[in-house]
């Protein structure tokens, strides 16, 4: 391995064929020990192995405030994610709130095998990744158990549609504590009817909705994404908006009557009537 003029070696790029398609873990030239997970050229996650608690992508830092609000700092939570990608979120939850008891549903199982092995886990964290589809996974996690689920599953840059119905969104709230909260990244741009169909599926499940996303992208400007944030209870809003503005990329937080506004009446998807999310555009990986 080379140095550079600091005299640090210089890292190379790790490349290997997973099941979903050509990972790339690329060196952060800003970052010590930084990587940037791609999957097909799509950017999936980044991890920082010195800082775990540092959230780069922008729809990530959005579900770190969330895992912030859930429950007291410090409060160790019982965490389901679905998808793993490089468990960026995994290693943020184990990092602000040790002792959390975490698992993970990824499919990829030869890309869980290649993070494992290049960017591995804090020995300590009680991480536990299960190789499942993530509704398969779901189902296996009992009533109740989950304090935070969190749903970033995409296949090709896009979102199975068995993950976007009223039925799966139904099992979620099944997992989840009374006070517990669900989380999903989403990915859409204009007209953004699949946006507003997820607001109306995850209505007919949660009576507490809110809508986190960069101003241009709920403008329907470009394509994005938003992150979804359902609850039984009522949800903290204000902070969530306060700490969401001051991102180095602002986001807006949508709730209460402009969010039903915004969803625009669109129907409900059903196990009948799923479809995949939309494909980004090329232009938004160049």
């Amino acid at each position: 391995m080379a140095r550079n003029r600091r005299g640090q070696q210089a890292r190379e790029a790790v490349v290997e064929e997973v099941d979903g398609g050509l990972a790339e873990l690329m060196p952060d030239r800003e970052r010590a020990r930084g990587w940037t997970l791609l999957v097909d050229g799509a950017p999936q996650s980044h991890v920082d192995l010195d800082d775990p608690s540092y959230l780069d992508f922008e729809y990530q830092r959005r579900i770190g405030h969330i895992v912030d609000l859930v429950a007291p700092p410090g409060r160790p939570l019982h965490v389901l994610h679905l998808g793993g990608g490089a468990l960026t979120l995994a290693r943020y939850v184990a990092a602000t709130r040790p002792r959390s008891t975490q698992q993970v549903v990824e499919r990829d199982t030869a890309l869980v095998q290649l993070v494992r092995r290049a960017l591995p886990l804090d020995p300590g964290a009680r991480i536990r990744v299960r190789g499942a589809d993530a509704r398969e996974g779901l189902a296996k996690t009992p009533d109740g158990w989950a304090d935070l689920v969190i749903a970033d599953v995409f296949s090709g840059a896009r979102t199975p549609a068995h993950l976007t119905s009223a039925e799966f969104l139904g099992d979620i709230r099944r997992v989840l504590k009374p006070t517990g909260w669900y989380a999903a990244n989403l990915a859409d741009g204009p007209p953004l009817a699949y946006l507003r169909g997820q607001l109306a599926t995850a209505a007919t499940v949660f009576p507490e909705l809110a809508l986190v996303a960069d101003p241009a992208v709920l403008r329907g400007k470009r394509f994005g994404n938003a992150v979804l944030l359902g609850a039984a209870q009522p949800l903290p809003v204000a902070e969530l908006t306060r700490r969401s503005a001051a991102d180095p990329h602002p986001a807006r937080v949508e709730h209460g009557r402009a969010l039903l506004d915004f969803s625009g009446g669109a129907a409900a998807v059903t196990d009948a009537s799923a479809v995949a999310s939309p494909a980004p555009p090329s232009s938004v990986f160049r």
